[in-house]
């Protein structure tokens, strides 16, 4: 068996190193290199007109909406020469390029040799631009028709013994109109197997926040960044996860709001930003955005919102009613009297110590807070992705309550999104657990019975493609394979089906590593023109904040053979169900507004949605949070105090924590270049950020070889070949990339009860490394 998995096609990126050239990390991000960098993509994929055309358009009212992060655009002005950012024009030069995989490109190289090629290389290879199919027993992709490819996969759904035996996987690309038809046949079709990228990155801000104030989105708008006190950031880096944050962030600055930041690495993105749509970011220093730095430990997040709310209880005591905001924890909380019992138990030096965070800058931050009253807590993957991370937004929250600063304005929760239309995916009900109301809607509209026992989630689906319980899967974009935890587990789930089908824009490891037989189905993207009949279309997202806005592509596609994902979705219901489908599809398939009405009917907050649509900027969706009304699971209509523990976070000698994070030059899973520049590393990805004091006491120096092992369950899992590079960074605590260290994150080392894989705290050992033989 094991000589058989060794000549399966690689599931990892080669084991090899590039040309590492290490420089001084950044103080400050954006700036005239992020202008010089987005422009030169332009130019690397041949498009420099092309390209520039669509970044005029992009993020613009009645232009396409990015395909990369989630960040809401302004509601009032927008720029009109650059309202995007530098990934941004990075992943609309990858989808406008005039690079072509055709069916000669699948001729000419086989699974196995692409899969010796990097992420990066793989990427960069060009636009798919027909439908392609892969054999039982074949080493090579060949052309296959959209009629026999929808044929295929019908033939192996109906051939299942149970609807339950599929899994359908959702991309946050996916737009409204295509997540809702494809939600609806899955239903149809019979199953609540929709695993989705939410399960991977905010499952658990959802979980929370639905938890103890009744919705688990955001609460804030945009225009609250502009009308604020505090700006807390914690487990998030703006400065590559959402760069258009910064412009935000240097607006509220400029109106007198300060700035805590909060990570284990003093990120450039926290620290300052040139903006260089405005002269002092061109020629001069810009603007510094931290006015406090906490370098937590990695897990240490819970410690200190504890040891900053136990300094506003303090200050409270001695002023009452001037710290903590009494009429509202009154009027809208429950809980309040047992949080503060459970509060007084700890010691400030002990929270400090299992922090990381000094006493006197716990007080400094405290302070900052005590007599404010309009403060935003904005995070990301560094908090969601903690084995205890729906604990800690839940003690977010309780910072939040006592001071009162959930539903005013310029106060709230900030969870900031990945991809563009994750959050509307989940409003689009791609969702594994759906509610009885949200079932029952559907089939009072369209008439059949959807299923109602829960599906499985990605690590559900994981496990059970694992054990022979699901034998097809559909993605609906993403690249599953390389977001998800512990790369050989997977593949050899991946390896066990009878059929995978990826709907994609480009080519990806996930590709790669296949069930029996494969598809790869061509789909437009963001940018390209939509033609239905003729006629133009457009569709639409939902923002972070809960903004829905329509997005219309302005390209010629690269090829006349792709179909859109609504399309996709329709014709693949066809294709499966037959006549004894109850939905008419073909209305759905040439009618966006048709999808939209049906939306409209089933979905609240969508009343007249074709007309609200088409306002310039869109609409906002109801948010009961954001106007002041509250639930929980302890009450109908207030928010709710929660009780929570703070973990012990045991190592030993020879171990590490260890949390994967993504460079400047990636997102998500797509890798743009090799360069993070922020902070200071090109050309290479096999790195691993280490505090030099542990790389002293393990022997190491700079530029030394090593192995990375973990051994949850009792596998030994093993990342090889990473160079080690010293950083400012917590004791015992390192940083590596992902998707190259995923194959050391456990498929059981997932947080509680989000079930989502918490990549951000792997306990490791480092050995210096040795090469296979």
């Amino acid at each position: 068996m094991e000589e058989e998995h060794e000549q399966q096609p690689s599931a990892e990126n080669p084991e090899k190193l590039l040309n590492l050239e290490v420089k001084p990390a950044k103080q400050w991000a954006a700036g005239i290199p992020a202008v010089m960098a987005a422009l030169s993509d332009l130019k690397e994929e041949h498009i420099p007109f092309r390209g520039m055309k669509a970044l005029l358009k992009m993020n613009q009212k009645g232009g396409f909406d990015c395909p990369s992060c989630a960040w809401p655009d302004p509601d009032d002005e927008r720029s009109p020469v650059g309202e995007y950012c530098e990934n941004g024009a990075k992943a609309l030069a990858e989808e406008a390029t005039a690079k072509k995989l055709t069916a000669a490109f699948f001729a000419e190289n086989s699974v196995a040799g692409l899969a010796a090629l990097t992420d990066y290389e793989i990427g960069k290879k060009g636009r798919l631009t027909e439908p392609m199919y892969m054999p039982k027993g074949g080493t090579h992709y060949q052309p296959i028709s959209w009629d026999d490819a929808f044929e295929k996969i019908a033939g192996h759904l109906n051939a299942l013994g149970s609807p339950n035996e599929a899994a359908f996987y959702t991309s946050g690309r996916t737009s409204n109109e295509a997540s809702f038809v494809y939600q609806l046949f899955v239903r149809e079709f019979g199953t609540n197997n929709m695993p989705d990228c939410s399960n991977m990155c905010h499952e658990t801000s959802g979980v929370a926040l639905g938890d103890v104030i009744g919705l688990g989105k955001g609460s804030v708008t945009l225009e609250d960044f502009y009308d604020t006190d505090v700006i807390i950031i914690i487990g998030h880096n703006p400065g590559t996860n959402a760069p258009r944050m910064m412009s935000a962030l240097e607006k509220g600055k400029r109106k007198g709001a300060q700035i805590i930041a909060i990570n284990p690495l003093p990120e450039a993105g926290l620290m300052g930003f040139r903006n260089p749509q405005h002269m002092d970011g061109v020629l001069g220093h810009g603007a510094k955005l931290a006015d406090l730095f906490l370098q937590v430990r990695i897990n240490g997040d819970m410690a200190l919102l504890k040891a900053i709310e136990l300094a506003l209880y303090e200050a409270e005591q001695k002023s009452p009613g001037w710290v903590f905001d009494r009429d509202f924890i009154a009027k809208h909380t429950v809980g309040y009297d047992e949080f503060i019992r459970r509060l007084k138990t700890y010691r400030m030096e002990d929270l400090a110590a299992a922090s990381a965070v000094s006493v006197n800058e716990i007080r400094e931050a405290a302070e900052m807070m005590q007599d404010k009253k309009r403060i935003i807590v904005c995070w990301g993957m560094g908090l969601t992705q903690q084995k205890n991370g729906v604990d800690m937004l839940k003690e977010i929250v309780n910072l939040l309550l006592l001071k009162g600063s959930i539903g005013i304005q310029g106060g709230g929760v900030c969870p900031v999104r990945g991809h563009s239309n994750v959050q509307g995916n989940r409003t689009m009900l791609i969702d594994e657990k759906p509610t009885n109301e949200q079932l029952d809607r559907l089939q009072a509209h369209f008439g059949f019975n959807p299923p109602r026992d829960h599906g499985y989630d990605v690590v559900k689906s994981i496990k059970a493609m694992h054990e022979g319980k699901v034998k097809v899967f559909f993605g609906m974009g993403g690249n599953f394979l390389s977001a998800t935890p512990d790369t050989t587990f997977t593949a050899a789930a991946m390896r066990k089906l009878k059929l995978s089908v990826y709907v994609s824009t480009k080519l990806n490891r996930g590709h790669l590593v296949h069930g029996e037989e494969a598809l790869i189905l061509p789909t437009l993207s963001r940018s390209d023109i939509d033609l239905v009949n003729g006629e133009a279309q457009f569709i639409s997202t939902e923002n972070s904040m809960g903004v829905v806005q329509s997005s219309r592509g302005m390209l010629k596609p690269i090829s006349d053979n792709l179909l859109n994902e609504t399309h996709i979705a329709c014709r693949m219901a066809k294709a499966t169900l037959g006549k004894r489908s109850v939905v008419n599809w073909d209305l759905f398939e040439n009618n966006y507004d048709a999808v939209r009405d049906a939306i409209a009917a089933c979905i609240p907050g969508f009343e007249d949605y074709n007309l609200k649509v088409r306002h310039p900027g869109g609409f906002y969706l109801p948010n009961g949070p954001r106007e002041g009304k509250f639930k929980s699971t302890r009450s109908e209509s207030r928010a709710e105090f929660s009780l929570t523990d703070v973990p012990l976070n045991e190592l030993a000698d020879d171990e590490y924590a260890m949390a994967t994070t993504r460079t400047h030059d990636q997102f998500n899973t797509t890798i743009y270049g090799l360069e993070d520049r922020y902070r200071g590393i090109k050309n290479e990805r096999r790195v691993v950020f280490m505090n030099p004091v542990d790389m002293k006491k393990a022997g190491l120096v700079e530029g030394d070889k090593v192995d990375l092992f973990n051994y949850d369950d009792g596998v030994e899992r093993v990342a090889r070949l990473f160079v080690v590079v010293p950083y400012s960074i917590p004791e015992k605590d390192t940083v590596t990339y992902f998707p190259e260290t995923n194959v050391l994150v456990s498929i059981n080392n997932v947080v509680d009860e989000s079930n989502m894989p918490a990549s951000k705290r792997v306990v490791i050992k480092i050995k210096k490394h040795i090469p296979r033989l």
